[in-house]
């Protein structure tokens, strides 16, 4: 697995290696070695899934915030996505800026969303699935979602949103300005 490091600090890119015969193909898609080569020591503790009918569906941008952040090993395992990171470590120079990056199920490409990201994803594809390790089990009273399309943070989503299916919560979440308090904590 090759590993490269984005425009964020410590939002990885990684590309499995896939070895094929007439058979098909093999590829490892979760190496502790690799992560830990690159400073990464997290422990999964749950994987997530889902399956998007539509291209265009909007997922995003959700984060949990502290005690129970979560990082994020993202994958497609069907269809292609437009896959968001957002910085949200209120102390770090790259505040409010992010990263994207195409994930398809035919490249096997991933991403790594540490804690202090806020994550989210546009199908690109009908019948998306999208794959995930999280390091902290779901906690429903520390769930958080960001407006994808918030201006301030100049993401330029593959479609448009009048093109794009999002759900009430995601479409009516709040601006980052509207997130975060005078000290720092997001509401």
């Amino acid at each position: 697995m090759e590993a490269s490091s984005t425009e964020l600090e410590g939002v990885w890119f990684l590309q499995p290696r896939r070895h094929g015969d007439e058979r098909g193909w093999f590829q490892e898609t979760w190496s502790a070695a690799t992560l830990s080569a690159i400073g990464i020591e997290e422990t999964f503790c749950q994987d997530n899934e889902s399956m998007s009918a539509e291209p265009g569906t909007v997922r995003g941008l959700h984060f949990q915030a502290d005690p129970s952040a979560q990082g994020k090993l993202v994958r497609v395992v069907s269809g292609s996505v437009l896959d968001v990171a957002v910085d949200l470590r209120t102390s770090s120079t790259q505040f409010g800026q992010h990263v994207t990056r195409r994930l398809t199920a035919s490249g096997g490409e991933q991403l790594w969303v540490p804690t202090g990201f806020a994550h989210g994803f546009q199908t690109l594809e009908p019948n998306t699935i999208v794959a995930y390790k999280v390091t902290t089990p779901y906690d429903p009273t520390a769930e958080r979602v960001l407006r994808f399309d918030d201006p301030a943070l100049g993401i330029e989503w593959a479609m448009a949103r009048d093109k794009a299916t999002v759900n009430d919560r995601d479409g009516s979440a709040p601006l980052l300005s509207e997130l975060v308090t005078a000290d720092g904590v997001f509401a």
